[in-house]
C-alpha cells in the first residue's frame, strides 16, 4: 500500500506544460490579425495597380507603417505558435523534433525581422 495521495501518484502524467497559455495566445493573435489583415487588404485594393514609389509613400506614412509592423509581428508569432503546435504532434522522434522546432524558430525570427526591416528601410527613408 503506498502513503501518496492520487494528486501525488498523477503528477507528472499528464500535459499540464501551459497549453492553455499557448492556445490563448494564438487565438489573441488571429483577434488582432482579422482588423489589420482587412485595413492591409482593403489599403492595398484602394491603391490599384500602382508604381513602387506610390507604395514606397503608402507604407512610409507613420499610420501604415506602424500598422504593418504590429500585422508582422502577430503574423509571424501566430505562425510560429502554430508551426510549433504540428512539429509537437505530428514529430515522435525526440532529436528530429528537437531539431525542427530549433530551425522553425530560426526561419520565422529571420523571416519576421526581415519584414520588418523591409517597413522600416521603407518608412524611414
Amino acid at each position: 500500500m503506498s502513503e501518496r495521495t492520487p494528486l501525488a501518484r498523477a503528477r507528472g502524467l499528464g500535459a499540464a506544460h501551459g497549453g492553455t497559455h499557448h492556445w490563448w495566445i494564438q487565438r489573441a493573435t488571429s483577434v488582432v490579425m482579422v482588423p489589420l489583415v482587412l485595413w492591409f487588404a482593403f489599403s492595398l485594393a484602394a491603391l490599384g495597380p500602382t508604381d513602387h514609389a506610390t507604395a514606397s509613400a503608402w507604407l512610409a506614412h507613420p499610420v501604415n507603417a506602424v500598422l504593418a509592423l504590429v500585422l508582422i509581428a502577430a503574423m509571424f508569432h501566430h505562425l510560429h505558435l502554430g508551426l510549433e503546435v504540428i512539429i509537437e504532434d505530428y514529430i515522435h522522434s525526440r532529436w528530429i523534433k528537437f531539431a525542427m522546432l530549433i530551425l522553425q524558430k530560426f526561419v520565422t525570427v529571420i523571416f519576421g525581422f526581415g519584414a520588418a526591416f523591409a517597413v522600416l528601410k521603407i518608412a524611414l527613408s
